[in-house]
């Protein structure tokens, strides 16, 4: 992996399934499903390459009365290219008001702890290169050989009804530090993580009656959606719509510049299991590979005590 001596700022770990993962998209949907949820998903991006981004992750959440809202916890790891791997350990808090009898607000704080590592043997700089003999000299960049430990902070607010959802979120509030190359020459080279700034709404659309079945609520219903991701100098745009009937979900998307991308799932009342692929439409898009992710939730049985906290029609994937 080639590295150049400059600011570089970090960029966060992105999953095309935003719904099946929604603490990690909104700290406010802790507690959102009212039940207890466990979900997994594992993405692998540019498989083709050999400085691929694997991603996987686990999450659980569920409604705490006691406390008005409802808990969770995010573990996390990224790596990319087997050179710099990230592990993520987030502890989350929602709190719920009911505003009117059919509209709800969620406001949510995420506490998470960061550790960073890099292979320092797999990097090469700029500096090492001779124009006739290629790579023969050292580098002057210092490396850190020990992991980098970083505590940051999000928060996010989302509000809904029975059948429309939009929320906005703020990772990285206090912009920490994540340099693990120096250069003597220049100390004033730093590199921050830059705040993730996201807004996604959506609403569903019945389209047939809701009938129970013996495995899952039964329904016919269209979802449009769109999410909106900026950090630092990247953006992103994601439009879509998903189709649900019954235990199927099938949904297409596009993201700005990057991608067009499918998704398909069966979900029940206890089990939803997802599929994504993303098809490169950059000029990435011939030797890339896509993208390819799967989503694994679990949601447990529980009998509410109240029916004053209010569910929500969130996309399952």
């Amino acid at each position: 992996m080639f590295f150049a001596s400059s600011i570089v700022h970090g960029q966060d770990p992105q999953f095309t399934q935003f719904y099946a993962n929604p603490v990690y998209l909104n700290p406010a949907f802790a507690g959102s499903n009212v039940c207890p949820r466990l979900v997994m998903n594992y993405r692998n991006q540019w498989p083709s390459f050999s400085a691929n981004y694997v991603t996987t992750a686990v999450a659980y959440d569920q409604k705490a009365d006691l406390l008005s809202g409802g808990l969770g916890f995010i573990v996390m790891s990224d790596n990319v290219a087997n050179t710099l791997k990230t592990n993520h350990a987030s502890l989350v808090y929602s709190y719920h008001q009911n505003i009117t009898r059919k509209f709800s607000l969620d406001f949510g704080i995420q506490g998470t702890f960061i550790q960073k590592s890099v292979d320092a043997s797999k990097l090469t700089f700029g500096d090492m290169i001779d124009p006739r003999r290629g790579f023969v000299y050292s580098t002057n960049d210092f490396i850190l050989t020990e992991p980098l430990n970083i505590l940051d902070f999000s928060a996010g607010v989302l509000g809904f009804s029975e059948n429309f959802f939009v929320g906005v979120a703020v990772h990285h509030l206090t912009q920490p530090e994540e340099s693990m190359v120096f250069n003597p020459n220049n100390s004033s080279l730093k590199s921050y993580l830059p705040r993730r700034y996201s807004a996604h709404m959506g609403v569903e659309i019945p389209l047939k009656a809701q009938t129970q079945t013996m495995f899952a609520t039964k329904k016919e219903t269209l979802t449009p959606s769109i999410l909106f991701n900026k950090q630092g100098e990247f953006q992103e745009l994601n439009v879509g719509i998903y189709y649900t009937n019954g235990n199927l979900v099938g949904g297409v998307w596009y993201r700005n510049n990057d991608s067009f991308i499918v998704t398909f799932g069966i979900q029940t009342d206890a089990l939803r299991i997802g599929y994504s692929y993303d098809l490169t439409t950059s000029k990435l898009s011939i030797v890339s590979g896509g993208s390819h992710e799967v989503s694994l939730a679990f949601k447990f049985y529980c009998e509410p005590k109240k029916k004053t906290y209010r569910t929500m029609s969130c996309p399952a994937f």
